[in-house]
């Protein structure tokens, strides 16, 4: 199980970067917390836990991703070390492909009614956001990862667009829900975002619970053709049902560090 779950582990990184928020955090705060990577000794605080993610304007449409992880480390090894640690190795310097895309949000979704049930006038709308088209992504994502063959379906919980299950073959279950979020908009050509994701793997026979910081900066070049760049940091942490919480003292038990590429796909080139 350990190499599936590594697998997992590794995929499931990936598909954090496709989620999304509104409004920016406190100057700088995103940029120090990557600029002190390895040495995150806790979590971030993140105080917003609704709404969903939102994207500049220069994602819009459809991307070919290259996910390539560069760098893994595990900070309470040999003592700590998560499954499928030492099988993520594999992935070091290997490039996985994957076709995501960005698209705007329904503004009426957001409409509200007037005291005689009139809606709001199409012209009056705001302008649509950006947002990840979830299932879209997070299907591809992880049938890049696991195989096409292991993955049966990725479903967004209409009740929660942050709450995303992945049904894999075998009866095996992955979900993964955002509990915070905060991002921060250095330059028109800069986007930094950071959440916090709770992770479910269940199988007929065991549980596995944890909470992934992922925090990415990305940065947008328009010629000679738009293309997005990206430095990101995924830091695993126990939950504290794990029988080694207390002895994490709050601290990450592994650290993931990727170079993300996406450039339009042949049909968005523009």
């Amino acid at each position: 199980m350990n190499g599936l779950l590594g697998k997992i582990l590794t995929g499931i990184c990936a598909i954090v970067i496709l989620w999304c928020g509104s409004q920016s955090a406190l100057a700088g705060m995103l940029s120090d917390r990557l600029a002190q990577y390895p040495n995150w000794d806790a979590r971030s605080i993140l105080g917003r836990s609704e709404g969903e993610l939102t994207y500049p304007e220069w994602f819009r449409g459809r991307w070919i991703a290259t996910s390539t992880l560069v760098e893994q480390i595990a900070p309470l090894a040999p003592a700590i070390v998560t499954p499928g640690f030492e099988s993520n190795r594999q992935y070091i310097d290997k490039p996985i492909e994957f076709t995501v895309q960005f698209v705007p949000r329904d503004p009426t979704k957001d409409v509200k009614f007037s005291p005689l049930n009139l809606p709001k006038l199409q012209s009056n709308l705001p302008a649509p956001q950006i947002i990840a088209d979830r299932a879209f992504n997070g299907l591809n994502i992880a049938a890049a990862y696991l195989g096409a063959a292991n993955v049966k379906s990725v479903k967004i919980d209409p009740q929660n667009p942050t709450k995303q299950i992945t049904q894999l073959t075998q009866d095996r279950q992955l979900e993964a829900f955002v509990t915070g979020f905060d991002l921060e908009i250095p330059a028109p050509d800069r986007f930094i975002s950071t959440e916090l994701s709770q992770q479910v793997f269940r199988t007929s026979a065991t549980i596995y619970l944890n909470t992934v910081e992922t925090t990415t900066s990305y940065q947008y070049s328009a010629t000679p053709i738009p293309k997005i760049t990206a430095t990101q940091i995924s830091a695993i942490y126990l939950s504290p049902q794990d029988p080694d919480y207390f002895g994490t003292r709050g601290r990450a038990v592994a650290l993931y560090k990727y170079r993300l590429n996406l450039l339009p796909a042949s049909d968005e080139r523009r």
